[in-house]
């Protein structure tokens, strides 16, 4: 009888306590000069709470209970914080009307709980911009070229800046772009895209509008609305015919925050291992080495030198259902079925290194380690390839040769990089010629006798083109619609290969100059980037300037 005595003084407690806050709250409304309510007593429609995504809603602090249409009814603690601000600013530039009341803490821990009653498939969609497989069909059809794009979005100024931002996606998604550049100016925000790697100036938008955007691609790629003083990074999920996914990053600058969106189209990653531009006989030497059970192949290269796409190239021309890959990678970019991929997590402790000593438990029988950054996972990764698994991997050197200076250079001693790398190898990505406008170059007697003298430094047994066989072109000065104006569609890679065969892992065991190794490639036959760059000009993939750019003079 006592311990009911003492439930109902907690529950007298528990009320009063309610009411005094509820209290509290009606006097704060005539403060903010907004209506005061009671969710415990007005209904709160489900429906109206999947307005927003449940952390969306407790980032702002506020609840939408009521809706009808565009017309929203909005419980918020208090309407002059920030991430308030920047909730009901995003919603209203998706044209919503927001009527705001004010609410206790109680009411909006009740309003919050509804969120359990919200549909799974809702819950899937957070963090991902729909765009209706229609849609997307009709805006590639009618986006053929930059200038629609341009005259597409300068239409969207006064709109919504949902509207504005599927427009610069979709024509991205259109164009095959890469990257998408928001930069802040002091007077607009200039659009550009990353076409084939290079970067094209698109549009200069008011900054009011890139405001707008900016907090639109926050929200949906999850980051802090009230942090603009630090780098964020997020993502979300275009769905198209097929999920495309978007990584964001956002950086401070002193016109405000620069946006960058990575688009992560499955498509541009689907290269046939045939297909990458290696010359003839290095994809039969390539190939020879794939069907190795054991042993390391290191590819090199800057940020967006086309190893990724190499390395899931040599991953499908060897998948069979009787062999086991594990992938270990920092991120995880695109997706490859039948394949096991895993994600590194630094945080947690779970780097290169240790994923993987993880990763040998499984029992694989080839193994993709993203990169290799250390003397940890240089020597764990070796010690694999000497174990029975085929290795893929990749290192940041400028060329093929400077792979066993750099991996000694790590701290992995030569008696271990001989016997467990099997192919060193190193590319770039070259623009190809627009096959619609690019035109035939007549050249002079002094580019004639300068690729004579180039072609001289061939290895001997390469098979060259005779100057009757040369099929040099340019680009178009003005190029052409179907290539943005560019002269240029396409990219095909470049590239160089050293076999570590029994005389190179003796002069691996001397610690040798990259010049050495280079010198001992030759005689293997093997060319140069620039080389391959050379006979891709005289069969009229591409041009002088483009290798230029690429490989330098």
């Amino acid at each position: 009888m006592m311990m009911f005595s003492e439930e109902k003084v907690e529950q007298k407690y528990e009320a009063l306590k309610r009411k005094e806050e509820e209290e509290s709250t009606k006097l704060l409304s005539q403060k903010y000069k907004l209506p005061y309510i009671d969710l415990f007593i007005f209904p709160i429609e489900a429906d109206a709470i999947n307005t927003l995504p449940e952390d969306r809603a407790r980032a702002g602090n506020l609840a939408v209970f009521q809706r009808t249409g565009k017309n929203l009814k909005i419980g918020v603690r208090s309407p002059e914080k920030d991430e308030t601000k920047a909730v009901l600013k995003h919603l209203e530039s998706d044209r919503f009307s927001c009527e705001l009341f004010l609410i206790s803490e109680h009411s909006l821990g009740h309003a919050w709980n509804f969120y359990k009653t919200v549909p799974e498939a809702y819950q899937k969609r957070a963090g991902t911009i729909e765009i209706a497989h229609e849609r997307i069909t009709e805006l590639r059809q009618e986006i053929t070229n930059l200038t629609e794009i341009r005259n597409r979005i300068e239409a969207t100024f006064y709109s919504r800046a949902t509207d504005a931002l599927e427009i610069i996606l979709a024509g991205a998604i259109a164009v095959d772009a890469s990257d998408v550049h928001l930069e802040p100016q002091q007077d607009a925000c200039r659009i550009r895209y990353r076409l084939d790697g290079v970067l094209i100036d698109i549009i200069n938008i008011p900054l009011k509008l890139y405001q707008l955007i900016l907090s639109r691609i926050k929200l949906i790629s999850e980051l802090k609305l009230n942090v603009h003083e630090k780098a964020q990074d997020g993502r979300f999920t275009i769905h198209d015919s097929i999920d495309i996914e978007v990584r964001t990053s956002t950086l401070p600058g002193p016109s405000g925050e620069n946006i960058v969106l990575r688009i992560l189209n499955p498509k541009t990653i689907a290269v046939p291992f045939e297909d990458l531009g290696m010359q003839p006989w290095v994809v039969e030497i390539m190939q020879r080495e794939l069907n190795k059970p054991n042993g390391m192949i290191l590819t090199t290269g800057p940020t967006g030198s086309g190893k990724t796409t190499t390395l899931y190239a040599f991953l499908r021309k060897i998948h069979t259902p009787d062999i086991k890959i594990i992938t270990l990678e920092d991120p995880i970019e695109y997706r490859l079925a039948g394949i096991e991929q895993t994600q590194v997590d630094a945080k947690k402790g779970y780097d290169f290194a240790a994923g993987l000593r993880s990763i040998l438990r499984h029992d694989p029988d080839v193994i993709l380690v993203g990169e290799v950054r250390d003397l940890e996972t240089a020597e764990t990764a070796m010690h694999a390839s000497l174990t029975g698994h085929l290795v893929f991997s990749t290192l940041h050197t400028n060329n093929a040769a400077g792979t066993v200076p750099r991996l000694i250079d790590l701290g992995v001693r030569p008696s271990i990089i001989a016997p467990a790398i099997n192919v060193s190898m190193a590319q770039r990505l070259m623009r190809k010629l627009c096959a619609d406008c690019g035109t035939e170059t007549k050249m002079d007697k002094k580019t004639v006798s300068n690729l004579k003298k180039e072609l001289s430094l061939f290895p001997k047994g390469v098979p060259l083109p005779s100057q009757d066989n040369w099929k040099i072109r340019g680009a178009a000065e003005n190029g052409c619609p179907k290539c943005n104006n560019t002269g240029y569609k396409g990219r095909i890679g470049i590239y160089e290969i050293i076999l570590i065969d029994e005389n190179v892992e003796h002069l691996i065991l001397k610690e040798p100059s990259e010049y050495e190794i280079k010198k001992l490639a030759a005689s293997q036959g093997q060319i140069s980037m620039r080389q391959d760059g050379i006979l891709k000009i005289l069969s009229g993939v591409t041009d002088f300037k483009e290798l230029e750019r690429v490989a330098g003079e």
